[in-house]
Formats: structure tokens, C-alpha cells, sequence
């Protein structure tokens, strides 16, 4: 457990208020080229949420990633209060910085109410995660190739159910499977939750569009950005407890790769969707995963 780094993720989620509809976000202090998607989209969800009445939970959210963020100087989120409503409130959020948008949400909070249920069947046979490695076990072997990143503090624990790092070298299916939650107790805020979730969609993913292809997001020959986001809540569940996240790829083409995600809590309840579609150029000829 990384209770100091999943303290750390929740901390990175409280935004500052500047003004009425304005909020301020910060990066880790980490070595990295650009803002992980993941965080700005959760962090612009933190400021949507700070403008709905509490009665009102996040149902759905769709964005946009429209340039690279810099790590070294804050993001500013602008929400505009599109929609009030009996049942759904409506919120737009803009991430800016250096005086251009970034990133944009468009986040639909409702009312929760009885009618109809139904849902897919949660897949079967999947190993459970306490009999799965964690990061540090199952990367040690490929330590000096993941570089600093593998000493990182993890407030995300993932655990692979279906292939490891040796298998990348050849074309897989396009599905897999991961355990997934915070490395740590989280407060009991559904909202934090539902940012949390938001923050850790965006992992493991887009990558899920290369398994067809041999190779992993480590490719220097691969050039990966996630391009637009959604995701649907339908249940609740608890972002610090186990959630398997069932992922597949129906398409690539021209330069893009489409990967659906389905977050499944223990007992088998679908709790939230996730559709995403990224950018995956092959930059250079890349030999495969591995070596």
C-alpha cells in the first residue's frame, strides 16, 4: 500500500478557487514532457463538480485533448454553467494555459431516479488480483528499459490479468483485462471517487490499441496521445476497492486507435463505461516490445 502517494493523488485533485467559475491546478513535481491526460481530465471533473448541488451525481462527461500540457506551471479551469435543470445539470469546463485551451470537458450531473436495469454480464474466468503481480514484480525484469518511472511512487495500483511484457514482442487480441484502484484509502466523497476513477481511465487504455500491432506505449517507434475521452457512471462504486477494468480495440485506422473500457466492481456490477479514441503513429519501424 502507497497511502503517501494515493494522499499525494488527492491532494493534486484539490483544486484552488481564484474566482467565481475559476479554479487552479497544479503538477507532480516529476520528470515528464507533458500532463498526464488522466489528471487533467480528472482534475477538470474536480472543477465542474464544485458548481452542481450535492443531490446531483456525475453521469456522463466527453472531452477533448487539444494540446500537450506543461508540467511546470498551473492549469486554470473555466467552468461555464451551461444547464440547471429538475434532473441534469450541465457543466463546460476549459483547461488553459500559457493563454490557450488545452483540454475541454463537457461534464452531465443527474438526479438519481428508479427505472429500467440492465447490463452486460461481467467476464468470467478472470484471475483475481491478489494473485497477480503488482508493478514493481512484474517490471523488474525490464527495470533499466522503464527507467525512473519504475522507482515512482504508484498511487494507482494495475495489475495485468491476460499477458506479460514478454508477450508484447508478437500480435496479441485486442482485449485485456486489468485489476485496478487507489494503492491506499481514499475519503468517502462519491465525487473524489468518480475523479480518482477519472484520473486512472486514462491508463492502460490507449495501449490496449497496440496489442493487435506487438508492442507497448514504451515504442520509441510509436507516437501515442489520447485525442478524446468519454466515460458513463451508472453504479456507484469505490475507487479504492478492486474494480476490473475490461478493455477491448474494435478499430484502428489513419493514424487512430479506438479502445472501449467497462469497469466492473467485485460483485460483477457494471459501474461505469469508458470509450476513448488516441492517436497511435508509427513514427519509425519499431521491432516489438521487448528485448
Amino acid at each position: 500500500m502507497e497511502q503517501a502517494a494515493v494522499d499525494e493523488l488527492v491532494e493534486l485533485l484539490d483544486l484552488e478557487d481564484i474566482e467565481v467559475n475559476v479554479f487552479r491546478g497544479v503538477s507532480p513535481d516529476i520528470d515528464v514532457q507533458r500532463v498526464f491526460g488522466g489528471q487533467v481530465a480528472g482534475q477538470a471533473l474536480v472543477a465542474a463538480a464544485r458548481t452542481v448541488e450535492p443531490d446531483r451525481t456525475i453521469h456522463s462527461l466527453h472531452a477533448y485533448f487539444l494540446r500537450p500540457g506543461d508540467p511546470r506551471v498551473p492549469i486554470l479551469y473555466e467552468v461555464d454553467r451551461q444547464r440547471d435543470g429538475r434532473s441534469f445539470t450541465t457543466r463546460r469546463v476549459v483547461a488553459i494555459q500559457h493563454g490557450r485551451p488545452i483540454f475541454n470537458l463537457s461534464a452531465s450531473f443527474h438526479v438519481l431516479e428508479e427505472g429500467f436495469t440492465h447490463q452486460f454480464p461481467a467476464p468470467t474466468g478472470v484471475t483475481p488480483p491478489e494473485e497477480l503481480e503488482d508493478f514493481a514484480t512484474r517490471w523488474a525484469p525490464y527495470k533499466e528499459q522503464v527507467g525512473p518511472w519504475y522507482d515512482r511512487p504508484r498511487p494507482i495500483d494495475v495489475r495485468y490479468a491476460d499477458w506479460s511484457p514478454r508477450d508484447r514482442r508478437e500480435a496479441l487480441p485486442p482485449r485485456h483485462r486489468v485489476w485496478a484502484k487507489a494503492n491506499g484509502k481514499l475519503p468517502d466523497d462519491p465525487v473524489l471517487h468518480a475523479c480518482v476513477l477519472t484520473y486512472l481511465s486514462d491508463m492502460t487504455l490507449l495501449d490496449t490499441t497496440l496489442l493487435p500491432h506487438a508492442g507497448t506505449f514504451m515504442n520509441t517507434g510509436v507516437q501515442m496521445a489520447s485525442l478524446d475521452h468519454a466515460m458513463w457512471f451508472h453504479q456507484p462504486f469505490r475507487a479504492d476497492e478492486w474494480l476490473l477494468y475490461d478493455q477491448d480495440t474494435p478499430v484502428a485506422a489513419h493514424g487512430r486507435g479506438t479502445a472501449r473500457g467497462f469497469f466492473f466492481t467485485p460483485d460483477g456490477t457494471l459501474a461505469v463505461s469508458v470509450v476513448q479514441e488516441g492517436l497511435i503513429r508509427p513514427s519509425t519501424p519499431h521491432p516489438g516490445a521487448l528485448s
